[in-house]
């Protein structure tokens, strides 16, 4: 059995906003440190990309009206890996992510910690990219 990990952020904005800006895979280097780093270039049904761990490419869930931006990344020379996200209407003005961590089978218990550190961590930052984006105009 896979073990897992739910991590969750919540932010003071409408759902979606949130899925719109999380769902943009040009705003990924933004706010995705763990998995985007640098320019992601689109080829087809998937975007090239540069993780901190190496080139990598990533595939996205499609549009939706559900909240589900799910993507499956496939490192250089290893399998994809299939990275379940929703983002959930709370209530008006708050939305939460949420993000299921699948522990990979070559994982330790310290790189499962890590990587679950490094998704809050993400999680966060998107919740400050949305809190400090510009106000709508009225």
């Amino acid at each position: 059995m896979t073990e897992s990990r739910v991590i969750t952020q919540r932010a003071e904005c409408d759902w979606r906003v949130a899925y719109a800006l999380a769902a943009d895979p040009l705003r990924m280097p933004d706010w995705a440190s763990g998995l985007a780093k640098g320019k992601l270039t689109h080829a087809g049904n998937h975007w090239n990309l540069q993780t901190p761990q190496g080139a990598a490419r990533i595939r996205f869930s499609p549009a939706n009206d559900f909240g589900v931006l799910d993507h499956w990344v496939t490192p250089d020379g290893m399998a994809e890996i299939y990275l379940p996200f929703r983002v959930i209407d709370v209530r008006p003005g708050i939305c939460e992510f949420q993000f299921t961590l699948l522990r990979q089978p070559t994982m330790d218990d310290a790189a499962f910690e890590r990587d679950a550190a490094w998704v809050a961590r993400d999680l966060e930052a998107l919740a400050q990219l949305l809190a400090n984006r510009p106000a709508s105009p009225a």
